[in-house]
C-alpha cells in the first residue's frame, strides 16, 4: 500500500509540473523592401494585372500568398518558375508531387422493431454527416464503399478573371533566434526588442513569382522581398488574452484566447520554459 501511495504521489507531481509549464512567444516583425506594400492594413503588392496579398501571422510565419487576377483574361501562374528564397537559398514551389484523395460512405441498418437506420457520409460541404430514420424490421446489415483518386500536382495554376487563389508551401522559420541581449524567459518588465536593418537582419526572405496573362503572352516576373526588423520574447500574458465570443449581440459563456498583437507583418514561435537553467 505504501508503494502504491508513493507511485500516486510521483504521478501527481509529474502531472502538476507538466501542467504548470510557462508558455512564451518569440514575435518577429517583417518589413517589405518595397515600402509601398506596407501602406495598407495588409501587405499587398499590385501591378496592372494582379494583386498579391500576404499575411505572415502564424507559428513559424506563413509565406503563402493570395493571387488575385485583376485582368479580363486568364492568368497562368507558373509554379515551376516560382521560388521561396530565404537568406539566398531558393526553394521550389513546384515539387512534382502526387496526392491521394480518399472518400468513404457507409451505412448500417438494424432490423429490430423500433430501431433506427443510421446513414453516414459526406454532405455537399465535404463534412461528415449522420442522419437517423425509423425502421421496424428484425435483422442487422452493414454495407460500406470507398474510393480514392490520385491527383498530380499542377505545374501551372490557372486563375480566372476577377478571382483569386491561395498558394502556400513554406514557413519563414521555426527555430528560436537566440542572442546574448535577449532573455529567453523574460518577466513583463524584462521584455526587450532587438532591432535590425536589412544588412544585419538574421532573415531576409522573398517570393519570386512568374505569371502570364493569356496563353501567348510573355512572362511577367517580380519579387516580393521582406526582412526581419524586430525580434521580441514575451511571456504568454503579454501576447494572449481571453474573451467571450459575440454574435448578434449575444456573448458565449465560454471564453476563447486571442492574440493581442496580431498583424499581417508579424509572426511568432511559441515555446515552453525548459529546465536547463539557461537564461538566453
Amino acid at each position: 500500500m505504501k508503494t502504491l501511495n508513493y507511485l500516486i504521489i510521483i504521478a501527481l507531481s509529474v502531472l502538476t509540473l507538466s501542467s504548470c509549464k510557462t508558455t512564451y512567444y518569440q514575435v518577429y516583425r517583417a518589413v517589405p523592401s518595397d515600402r509601398s506594400m506596407a501602406n495598407r492594413e495588409a501587405l499587398v503588392y499590385e501591378d496592372e494585372n494582379c494583386e498579391v496579398t500576404y499575411n505572415l501571422w502564424s507559428h513559424g510565419g506563413n509565406m503563402g500568398f493570395a493571387f488575385f487576377n485583376k485582368s479580363k483574361e486568364n492568368i497562368y501562374l507558373n509554379l515551376d518558375e516560382c521560388f521561396f528564397v530565404r537568406n539566398n537559398v531558393a526553394n521550389d514551389y513546384y515539387l512534382d508531387r502526387e496526392f491521394t484523395q480518399t472518400s468513404n460512405v457507409g451505412s448500417k441498418s438494424s432490423r429490430k422493431k423500433g430501431a433506427s437506420v443510421a446513414l453516414t457520409g459526406l454532405n455537399f460541404l465535404g463534412l461528415i454527416q449522420s442522419n437517423q430514420a425509423a425502421a421496424e424490421v428484425s435483422e442487422s446489415l452493414i454495407t460500406s464503399s470507398g474510393s480514392s483518386i490520385s491527383v498530380k500536382e499542377k505545374k501551372i495554376i490557372t486563375i480566372p478573371p476577377g478571382t483569386l487563389k491561395f498558394i502556400s508551401e513554406y514557413n519563414i522559420s521555426e527555430s528560436l533566434y537566440r542572442d546574448c541581449d535577449l532573455l529567453k524567459y523574460p518577466r513583463r518588465k524584462q521584455v526587450k526588442t532587438l532591432h535590425f536593418m536589412k544588412e544585419e537582419s538574421p532573415f531576409v526572405f522573398s517570393n519570386r513569382i512568374t505569371y502570364r496573362v493569356g496563353e501567348s503572352a510573355e512572362p511577367v516576373q517580380f519579387e516580393n522581398q521582406f526582412y526581419v526588423s524586430e525580434i521580441t520574447n514575451y511571456p504568454e500574458k503579454e501576447v494572449v488574452d481571453y474573451e467571450s465570443d459575440e454574435f448578434c449581440g449575444e456573448k458565449s459563456e465560454e471564453k476563447y484566447n486571442f492574440f493581442k498583437i496580431k498583424s499581417p507583418d508579424r509572426f511568432y514561435i511559441m515555446y515552453l520554459k525548459s529546465q536547463n537553467g539557461m537564461k538566453h
